[in-house]
C-alpha cells in the first residue's frame, strides 16, 4: 500500500475511533486530546487558543491566512447500528457526521503539511467545539482566532447527495434559526365550571392558529419563512382547567429583515390575544445562529476547485437547517459547501450511516482549495 493508501486508511480509522468515543457539545475533552496527538504524529503543532475544548493548528507562515474549519461534537442520540465501532457512550452518537468532518480536515492538514514549503501564506486548521448548541463558532470568534484570517471554508456531509457530488451556492444558504417559548398564565379551575376560569388551553389554541398567519399573511410569500410550534405543555388531569400552558417552537428565515419582522409580528399577536382574554402571556425569544451567507466570490471559487478535483457539481436549494458557520461569515468572507455522503438515513437519525469513502477525496479537495485560495490572494 502506497503513502496515499496508508493515509486514506488512517483517516478512516481515526473517523471510526471518533465515532466510537463521541462527546457532547462543550465536553469534547478526549476528542481534543486525540486530535492533538494525531496532529503531533505528523509534526503539526496545535494550541487551544484559550478554548476549553477544541484545537487550532497553523501550517505555513505569514500572511495571508486561510482557515479550514471542522466541527467535533456529537449528539444526545442512542445509536441503532450494530458495527465494530458503534458508539460506546450510551445515548451519545455522531449522528451528524462531525467525525467525518474532523477526519477530513485532519487529512487536509496532513496533506498541507507535506507541502508546507510551497504555501503562499498560512492555513489555519480549526477544530471547533459545540456546533450542535451553536456556541462553538462564537467561542472561536471571541478567542480572536479569526482576527487575522482573510477567508474561511467549511463543509457538511449531505446524506441525500450521492457520493462524489458537491454543491454550494452564492449568498444565503443555511437559515436563521430562532427559538421561542410562549407562557400563558390564566386562571385555573373546575372543568365543569369554565366560566369561573380564564382558560389558557383555549388561549393556546387560538394562539397556535394565529401564529400560522405570520408566514401565510404577514410575510411576502417570495421570502423564506417557516414558523412551527413544536411543543405544548399544560394540565395535569382530565377534569381540571390548568393555570398555565406553555408552547415552544422555531422560526426559520434567511433575510435579516424578515427575521426581525417575524419576531415583531409574533409579539403583536400575543399582545392582542392576551388583552382579549385577560390573561398574561410571556414571550421568550432566543436568536440562534445567523443565516449562513456565502461570499459569492468564494462560493464560485470553491465550486470551480471541486469541479477540477472531479466532483459532480449539483445545484443546491436553500436549506432551512442551522449551522453556526454563519457567525464566521458575518465577520469575514468565505464559503460553506455540501459534499455527498450517500446515507440511507438522514442527519440526526439513530441509523445514520454515511459512506466513509468521501473522507480522503474531501481531504484532498480542502488541501487544494486552501493552496489555491492562498495563491489567489497573495
Amino acid at each position: 500500500m502506497g503513502a496515499t493508501g496508508l493515509l486514506e486508511a488512517q483517516l478512516r480509522n481515526w473517523r471510526r475511533e471518533l465515532h466510537r468515543y463521541p462527546e457532547l457539545s462543550g465536553q469534547e475533552v478526549q476528542t481534543t486530546s486525540r486530535l492533538k496527538t494525531w496532529l503531533a504524529e505528523y509534526n503539526i503543532e496545535s494550541s487551544s487558543w484559550g478554548l476549553t475544548t477544541g484545537l487550532v493548528a497553523d501550517i505555513g507562515a505569514g500572511q495571508p491566512i486561510i482557515a479550514l474549519r471542522a466541527d467535533i461534537d456529537a449528539l444526545p442520540i442512542h445509536e441503532q447500528i450494530d458495527q465494530a465501532f458503534t458508539s460506546s457512550q450510551n445515548g451519545v452518537m455522531h449522528a451528524c457526521g462531525h467525525d467525518l468532518h474532523t477526519s477530513t480536515i485532519l487529512g487536509a492538514a496532513i496533506l498541507l503539511k507535506s507541502r508546507e514549503s510551497e504555501l503562499k501564506g498560512t492555513v489555519r486548521i480549526i477544530f471547533q467545539p459545540a456546533e450542535e448548541t451553536y456556541r462553538g463558532a462564537y467561542e472561536v470568534l471571541n478567542a480572536g482566532i479569526l482576527d487575522d484570517v482573510s477567508a474561511i471554508f467549511g463543509f457538511h456531509n449531505v446524506p441525500e447527495l450521492p457520493l462524489g457530488t458537491f454543491a454550494t451556492r452564492a449568498g444565503a444558504f443555511y437559515a436563521n434559526v430562532d427559538r421561542f417559548k410562549i407562557t400563558i398564565n390564566g386562571k385555573g379551575g373546575h372543568a365543569g365550571r369554565p366560566h369561573e376560569t380564564r382558560d389558557p388551553v383555549i388561549v393556546a389554541s387560538q394562539l397556535i392558529q394565529a401564529v400560522q398567519t405570520i408566514s401565510s399573511r404577514s410575510i411576502n410569500n417570495l421570502e423564506t419563512c417557516v414558523v412551527s410550534i413544536t411543543q405544548i405543555h399544560g394540565g395535569t388531569t382530565w377534569n381540571v382547567i390548568p393555570e398555565t400552558v406553555e408552547l415552544e417552537g422555531t422560526v426559520r428565515t434567511h433575510a435579516p429583515e424578515i427575521r426581525i419582522a417575524v419576531e415583531q409580528q409574533l409579539r403583536q399577536i400575543v399582545q392582542g390575544i392576551a388583552l382579549s382574554h385577560s390573561v398574561e402571556i410571556l414571550v421568550d425569544w432566543e436568536n440562534g445562529p445567523a443565516a449562513l451567507i456565502n461570499t459569492p466570490q468564494w462560493a464560485t471559487f470553491s465550486k470551480k476547485v471541486a469541479a477540477d478535483q472531479g466532483y459532480r457539481i449539483e445545484d443546491v436549494p436553500l436549506y432551512l437547517i442551522g449551522e453556526d458557520f454563519g457567525a464566521y461569515l458575518e465577520k469575514i468572507p468565505g464559503a460553506f459547501v455540501s459534499i455527498g455522503s450517500g446515507s440511507p438515513f438522514g442527519l440526526h437519525h439513530p441509523k445514520y450511516q454515511p459512506n466513509e469513502s468521501l473522507i480522503f477525496p474531501a481531504a484532498q479537495y480542502f488541501a487544494t482549495l486552501a493552496i489555491q485560495a492562498l495563491e489567489s490572494i497573495a
